[in-house]
This record gives C-alpha cells, structure tokens and sequence, in this order.
C-alpha cells in the first residue's frame, strides 16, 4: 500500500463502509486517516458500541466521524441512536445524503413519538434523499416533513401506523416508483395516489381485513397481503400481480382488463368465488398462474369450488406457460363433467411447467385423467412436478392412488416428477 498513489489509496479506502472496519483503518497512518473524508458510505451495524468505553456517548462517536468525510452519499444506522443525535447528522451530511437506513426501535415507544422533534421529523433535513429505509417505526402523528422532490424508494419494514400519518407520509413523496410497507398494523383503510409508482409492496398485519385502493397509473408490480377489498383503477402497465390474506377472506376485487398481466398469485384460506372468478377473466393474457385458495363460500362458510370446465379454463388462458396448482383449484379442474367437452383439435399452445400439488386421494380417478389430460394436451409441455403433501395414508385408497401416480412417472419419465 505505501507504494500505491494517494489516489489509489483513496479510491480503495474508499470502499470501506463498515463503522468499526472504518475506525481501524483511522489508526493505521496519517495517510489513511487523510482518505477518510473521501467515504461515500457508512454503516452502523446493531452492535457497533458493544463493550464501548469511551467518554463520549454513541451520538457524539457517530457525529466525529460524519464531520471528516466531505460527501458522505449513504447512511445506514442499526444501532441506537437519539432523535438530537439524528438532527445533528444529518445537518451535517443533509445536502450530499442520498441513501438512508434506520432502524428506528420506537414501535413501542409512544412518548418518543409525540416528543418535538421526533427521529422522523429530523428525516425531513436530508432533502435530497432519493432513497429512505425504516424499521420498527412507530407513526402516530403526521411527521413533519417537506416535500423529498428527488425521493424514489420508500422501504418502511415493521411498523404501527395510523392511515393519517401514513398518507401525509406519502403526499411528502410525490415522486416514488418503489413504495414498500411490510408487516404494518393499524391500517384499516388506505389509499394510494402516486402518479409515478412503478412497484408497491403492502404487508398488512392483523385480522385481513383491509381495504386497499390505489390510482397510480404507472403501477407494473403489486403485491398485497392482508386485505379483504381492492381496488386499483389503472392497469394498464401492471405485468405482476400477487394477492394474498392468511388471515382473513378475499371478499372484492376491482382490477379491470389486466391486458399486460404475465404472473398473477393468488394465496389464502378463503376468497369468495366471484373474486376469484372474476381474477380469472381479467387475466386471460397472463403467462405465470400460482393459485393456493383452500376455500370459497362467504361470510363464515367454508365452501369447496365449484366445478371449473378444463377446456374452457385453457381456452381462456392461451399464453399460459406456468401453472401452479394447488388444493381446491386442482379439484374443481378434477370434476367428473370437466373433461367431458374435448376435442380432438384441442390443445394447450404453450404450457411448458406445470406444479400439482396433491393432499388427497379423494376423485382419485379423476385426479389422474386431469394429470393425463394435461399431458396429452400439453404440446410444449416440459415439467410436471406432483407434490404428495399430508396425504392420509389410513386407507388403501391412498396406496392405490400413489401407485398411479408413479405409474404415470414411469410412462412421462422424462417430463414428470414426484415430489
């Protein structure tokens, strides 16, 4: 390293980002404590001051070192920090700081929150961030911020919301294309108007019972959990599309023409068929299909699916090539009327993988002429994964089912797989 141009050095130095890695190479010489100022990012991991001993306290450390780098373009703070050591570093690093990570620990802590000002009010310093990351954030109160002009990405990971706070949060970030919330509770209701958002990602904790409406015309990616109404009014650029409630039911959706829609998820205990149905028509043009529904039927009543025609589903779904199958949806495509209206010009255009999931040995015979049929019809068909999962093996039923199965393997070996 001695022989290397201070440039060099200063360039490699530079890379450094860990605080303590950071502190060392402080000691090392003269020469590359002078490379400091030329960081562009720094990072405070949760156990930075562990064991510390020094006189001055986290903030101040944290502060010393901020004040010798010239322009500092990434901050990401995991370990404790005061909403007066916040302020303090940021009126520093405010005009060059483009990227910020806290973790905030004030979940819990309400008096904190409603303290002036508080550590999301010193947020609103760093004006030219375009990128902000929160965890474990507690958001009683609207935070006082301007308006980040230059803000694209807002991460918020674990977190108590109040929908005033949250809305006055995002009327501050008008420009976003990436909006993350996961593992948020308090939300009842919410609305999303973002002309710019290109990707959003909702993870609402609690009973699922959410409702969501979102108007952002560029919107390509969306994926909700949690939420038992929907509504998005533009479509048009959305190519992905995942929805999900573990926890409650899927009672309204209100997605229009999901005319560029390539992956669509559909995920949760129960969803109420019109839903579904009505998912299922929207997206004819879709490529990748994931269903895992267990029930249909409203309010508290637990309803297998009705009967789904094979032809007719695949009819309407000609560009489908990847279809994850699983429980009820299997077995309403398993209906004894549903083979019934093939033809010998039937076929599936461009199914290439498909994955079944199978939990019973119920209609077994029907069962295996579904699996034969997407096999026959299947042209391009490549992959046929069978998952077995919690099947009963109680009854010789199951034996017997489990035999076919691996009799259709062996016959299909180079396309089918039992898992």
């Amino acid at each position: 390293m001695d022989s290397l141009p201070d440039a060099i050095v200063q360039y490699i130095l530079s890379h450094f980002n860990n605080a303590r890695d950071v502190a060392v190479c402080n000691c090392v010489s003269k020469r590359w404590k002078e490379s400091l100022p030329y960081l562009k990012s720094l990072y405070f991991p949760r156990n930075s001051f562990d064991g510390y001993s020094g006189d001055d306290n986290p903030d101040v450390v944290v502060w010393k070192m901020l004040s010798t780098i010239a322009r500092l373009e990434e901050l990401v703070v995991y370990s404790p920090f005061t909403s007066s050591g916040l302020a303090s570093w940021l009126s520093l690093v405010h005009s060059s700081l483009k990227y910020l990570e806290l973790r905030m620990d004030n979940i819990t802590d309400y008096q904190a929150c409603v303290d002036s000002p508080s550590k999301l009010d010193c947020i609103s310093a760093a004006k030219n961030l375009e990128s902000l990351k929160l965890w474990g954030v507690l958001m009683a109160n609207p935070p006082k911020w301007d308006v980040f002009k230059n803000l694209e990405n807002l991460e918020i990971v674990g977190a108590r919301l109040e929908v005033p706070a949250l809305s006055a949060a995002l009327k501050a970030c008008p420009n976003l294309t990436n909006l993350v919330l996961l593992g948020c509770e308090g939300v009842r209701s919410f609305s999303v108007e973002l002309p710019y958002l290109e990707q959003c990602k909702l993870d609402f904790y609690g009973l699922g019972n959410c409702s969501l409406s979102l108007n952002c015309p560029k919107i390509e990616l969306l994926e909700v959990q949690g939420c038992s109404w929907i509504r998005v009014r533009e479509t048009t650029c959305l190519r992905k599309l995942s929805i999900a409630n573990n926890a409650g039911r899927v009672y309204m959706v209100d997605f229009g023409k999901l005319s560029a829609l390539e992956s669509l998820s559909m995920r949760g205990v129960q969803w109420c068929w019109d839903a579904i149905s009505k998912m299922l028509e929207w997206s004819s043009e879709v490529k990748h299909l994931y269903m895992k529904v267990e029930f249909t039927g409203d309010l508290e009543s637990l309803l297998p699916f009705p009967e789904v025609d094979f032809v007719e589903f695949f009819n309407s779904h000609p560009k489908l090539q990847k279809f994850d199958i699983h429980g009820a949806m299997f077995a309403a495509l398993c209906q004894k009327n549903s083979l019934k209206n093939i033809e010998q010009s039937f076929v599936i255009p461009c199914l290439e993988e498909v994955v079944v999931q199978v939990r019973s040995p119920l209609n077994a015979e029907q069962k295996m002429s579904t699996l034969e049929s997407l096999l026959k019809y299947g042209k391009n068909l490549k992959t046929m994964v069978i998952r077995i999962l919690q099947m009963k093996s109680n009854h010789s039923s199951s034996d017997d089912f489990f035999d076919e199965i691996c009799r259709l393997r062996f016959m299909n070996r180079k396309i089918v797989r039992i898992e």
